[in-house]
């Protein structure tokens, strides 16, 4: 009996995993500004059919999308994150106009060297939600890494 009940445990477990859907993919890439200022991006490819919300997003819309990066020593943010033009719809689901980005998407954060090592990681996070034309999932957290070198 407790084989047939850990089996139907087992297969339970799997079929709940089958169907967990994760649509947005992230990469980080950096690109060196000069000797002390460099971009990070943190890209998204996102499947199609999927929307994934700008960082600014009306009062009662779905969740924006947020980065947050460690503090460190290194370096300093130079601004805000910046992000693509996207998509301005009005939003089936929120029913409200709502800047979104579909296929792709790109993130940039400058940062300015605080010290004379350059190779070093830049730890973060992104934080998202993404929705279709029927439904959304809960909100992502995706940890990333930026390599200096």
């Amino acid at each position: 009996m407790k084989k047939i009940a850990l089996i139907t445990f087992v297969l339970f477990g799997f079929l709940l995993n089958a169907q967990i859907h994760d649509p947005v993919t992230w990469k980080t890439s950096v690109n060196k500004i000069s000797d002390t200022e460099y971009e990070l991006t943190a890209t998204a490819t996102i499947e199609e059919g999927w929307h994934l919300y700008s960082q600014s997003v009306p009062e009662d819309g779905p969740r924006p999308t947020v980065f947050t990066f460690e503090s460190s020593p290194n370096f300093l943010k130079k601004g805000n994150t910046k992000e693509g033009k996207g998509h301005e719809v009005n939003d089936p689901i929120f029913e409200m106009l709502i800047k979104y980005f579909d296929t792709k998407a790109a993130f940039k954060q400058r940062i300015k060297l605080k010290t004379d090592n350059k190779t070093f990681e830049i730890k973060g996070t992104v934080e998202f939600m993404v929705c279709n034309d029927t439904m959304c999932l809960p909100p992502k957290e995706v940890d990333l890494v930026f390599n200096i070198n």
